[in-house]
């Protein structure tokens, strides 16, 4: 696994208050992850495809797009949880 350039800042605050802020930032960026991927998705011609397209798969592809954001950030991601994590611990530290 590739180490990122920019580490977690240490932290002040009570441990479960910085895990709090760690899922968050986590959790944002899979969810910029996904923002992402989706203009790849809606590009994919699905009525030709081996599934045959239709409502359904519609309906399913936010639900797809989304799990690979969560799986790609679980594994590393883009590098956007620790700016963000530091950003949000910056300002609850400052806040207190």
């Amino acid at each position: 696994m590739i180490t990122p350039a920019i580490q977690p800042a240490p932290s002040t605050l009570p441990p479960t208050q910085t895990a709090k802020l760690w899922q968050a930032a986590h959790d944002f960026e899979a969810m910029a992850i996904g923002q992402l991927l989706q203009p790849m998705f809606e590009t994919i011609d699905v009525k030709h495809s081996a599934f045959g397209g239709g409502e359904a798969e519609e309906a399913w592809r936010p639900m797809l797009v989304d799990a690979i954001g969560k799986q790609m950030a679980a594994r590393g991601g883009i590098g956007l949880a620790v700016p963000v994590f530091n950003a949000m611990l910056h300002a609850q530290e400052k806040a207190q």
